[in-house]
């Protein structure tokens, strides 16, 4: 059993750069947790208590409005982790956690995750690089979102998700892709229409398959290049063939 979670627990890039001895640690105490999607692994506000470690599947940080408008912020897969606001001393957090594509997770509670951030060891540094990243992808996504075409945006979101699920095929409502988006439907049928027209991805109910990622590359603006460099430089997102 000890060999299976270690085994399903180096598969988050976070887990699997730590040294033996620090992973050894840890093993004990990470729970192997199984997200559906749709899931919410925290709300708007609600205190964090578990700090959760991908090995699979996509987690979307939405930031939400009072009318309960909401707009993706952040994608996370198997190259990071959720729950940051645990170990930067928030507590609480402002955005909400949505499972978007069906994920299985390792947590690890807050209080030994606060022990072992204390160390200032490896685990710490790690942590502290993968939310520099994850700010990178922040920032751009606010960019990406007042600057640039809905279909640009598509293209990003496409592109970002695939990379973490390691596959070309995603299943997603084109309303579920405008909520993330903060877009209204139309402008995402739209989008997707003219995408399907260039031969860059297949979609029909439901089920979007990207066929030429390089098509798709080509008609994204420079925000996935920019977040995805961020990631590579810090050596956290793996390569995706």
């Amino acid at each position: 059993m000890a060999r299976a979670i270690a085994s399903s627990a180096r598969s988050n890039s976070i887990l699997a750069a730590l040294p033996e001895r620090d992973f050894d640690r840890l093993r004990p105490h990470l729970d192997s947790v199984e997200l559906p999607l749709g899931t919410a692994i925290y709300e708007a506000g609600s205190r964090v208590r578990q700090l959760y470690f991908p090995t699979s599947g996509i987690v979307s940080l939405l930031q939400v409005m009072a009318d309960g408008a909401s707009a993706e912020i952040a994608v996370v897969g198997s190259e990071g982790v959720v729950g940051i606001a645990m170990f930067m001393g928030g507590e609480t957090t402002p955005s909400r956690a949505v499972v978007q594509s069906a994920a299985h997770a390792h947590a690890l509670s807050a209080d030994v995750l606060k022990m072992e951030f204390a160390r200032g060891g490896m685990l710490q540094y790690l942590l502290l690089r993968y939310t520099q990243a994850l700010i990178t992808q922040m920032s751009q996504t606010a960019v990406c979102n007042r600057h640039h075409s809905v279909e640009q945006q598509l293209c990003r979101w496409l592109l970002m998700s695939i990379d973490r699920l390691g596959n070309n095929e995603l299943i997603m409502t084109q309303e579920l892709i405008a909520n993330m988006l903060g877009v209204r439907r139309e402008g995402v049928t739209a989008a997707a229409s003219e995408l399907q027209r260039a031969g860059c991805i297949h979609y029909v109910r439901g089920r979007i398959e990207v066929i030429d990622r390089a098509k798709l590359e080509q008609r994204a603006c420079e925000c996935y290049g920019v977040v995805k460099q961020e990631y590579a430089r810090l050596e956290l997102l793996r390569q995706q063939k």
